[in-house]
């Protein structure tokens, strides 16, 4: 096989498994059961949100060196600071790793081993973490050449069976405003934001396996569709087998436990097991490049002062506190946060694309703290903004930006990035 055919499969896999978390795993389902008969037009809403943005965020910052820093730097030096840092916070040991701590006790040991307590079986989980993390060198083909095959050949016997032999029947459930509900389900699995801390990721790896910085777009775009296709692929089969359960579950029993009983009516006895190990090598892969990532972030911008390996353990040990409060309690945590943190990075990443045409750069500046006002607006409880088109659906800042961006370029003197990406 031809040798960037090979590097971009597996560097696709483990970009693929660090996508992949635990909500990936439960929002689809359920998404399925809510809609019933119109799983197809969820399935294109979650799609879009789930898998075009993070391609998108992966494209973007593929157009200047490969890492975030290309999209943030164009606003202002400090501001990208401090937003990534922000960013590397909220994603990495405030929400998203504390999450796959918290869903493996919860959804792999406790159910199989309930004589073990939380923070034990936590600890053990972010010392396997450190483990990967700290073999810098080869994190990359680790995850990509051994964890992932497994991860996804479990998923596969999963989601075929329940395509060939249909667990129930799909049935109409009245569900209404499908498209924007799925939008947001998809919107809320972090993998856009996520997709701007794992570029860097991707970049050094394949810069290690010798590519050179012309050669660097074409295979992060190649490993990104690799990503993609895999991701799309078991969103859409867990969303057609949720449909599937609409005749048997009641309001009641919730995302962990639909996909509970969907793979134990697909697999058998077996199936709750078998789905434990898909949850924890998804929460496992996903951590790791979370903690790869941020480690890294840390240890540039102090200018090595914070070694890579004292940010890894800082990162881990906060994560493990943060973990003991549980799957739901840090969801309600994350939701104020990603009001905030996503508007401004789907803002980043659309003028990054547009940025042969959205040459003002004050006027770009201008729609990114737009998109910021109207993202902690959404998060501030008692501010209603449902008078804002999309507002209902997550998007309320969208109309705003795009009108603040347009009035930039009216009002503001035309002023060209000093190094613009190409």
């Amino acid at each position: 096989m031809k040798k960037s055919i090979r590097d971009s499969i597996i560097v696709g896999f483990a970009l693929f498994s660090m996508f992949f978390g635990a909500g990936n795993l439960i929002f689809p389902g359920f998404l399925g059961n809510t809609i019933g008969d119109q799983y197809i037009l969820g399935i294109i809403g979650f799609v879009i949100t789930g898998v075009g943005l993070p391609l998108l965020a992966i494209i973007a910052c593929s157009k200047g060196d490969g890492t975030f820093k290309t999209l943030s730097s164009r606003i202002g030096p400090k501001f990208s600071i401090i937003f990534t840092a922000i960013l590397f916070i909220a994603i990495g040991p405030m929400l998203a790793i504390p999450r796959t701590a918290a869903t493996t006790f919860e959804l792999t040991i406790n159910p199989f081993f309930p004589n073990i307590g939380p923070f034990i079986a936590m600890a053990i989980y972010f010392a396997v973490n450190l483990f990967f993390v700290l073999r810098k060198t080869s994190i990359i083909d680790t995850i990509g050449k051994f964890l992932t095959p497994a991860l996804i050949t479990l998923l596969v016997v999963l989601i075929v069976k329940g395509l060939v032999m249909p667990i129930g029947n799909i049935t109409e459930t009245n569900a209404i405003n499908v498209f924007p509900t799925s939008l947001l389900e998809g919107y809320q699995t972090m993998d856009a934001i996520a997709a701007l801390l794992f570029a860097g990721v991707i970049t050094t790896s394949l810069k290690s396996k010798g590519y050179k910085d012309s050669e660097m777009p074409k295979m992060i775009l190649k490993s990104s569709l690799v990503a993609v296709i895999g991701l799309a692929f078991v969103y859409g089969g867990l969303t057609y087998i949720g449909a599937q359960t609409t005749e048997f579950t009641t309001s009641e029993i919730g995302k962990t436990g639909l996909l509970l009983l969907i793979s134990r009516n697909i697999l058998g006895s077996i199936g709750p097991a078998l789905i434990g190990i898909a949850m924890f090598l998804a929460c496992l892969t996903t951590s790791i490049g979370l903690l790869t990532a941020g480690s890294s972030f840390f240890e540039k911008i102090t200018k090595g002062k914070l070694s890579f390996k004292l940010n890894a353990i800082i990162i881990s040990i906060i994560s493990l506190f943060l973990a003991t409060l549980g799957v739901d309690n840090i969801v309600v945590l994350s939701v104020p946060v990603l009001n905030i943190l996503y508007p401004v990075s789907i803002t980043l990443i659309l003028t990054t694309l547009m940025s042969k045409f959205l040459t003002n750069i004050k006027a770009v500046r201008l729609g990114v703290y737009t998109s910021l006002f109207f993202g902690v607006l959404s998060a501030i409880p008692g501010i209603n903004l449902s008078f804002i088109p999309l507002a209902e659906i997550g998007f309320g800042w969208f109309i705003p930006t795009v009108i603040s961006i347009a009035l930039g370029h009216v009002i503001f003197r035309e002023v060209k990035e000093e190094n613009a990406i190409a």
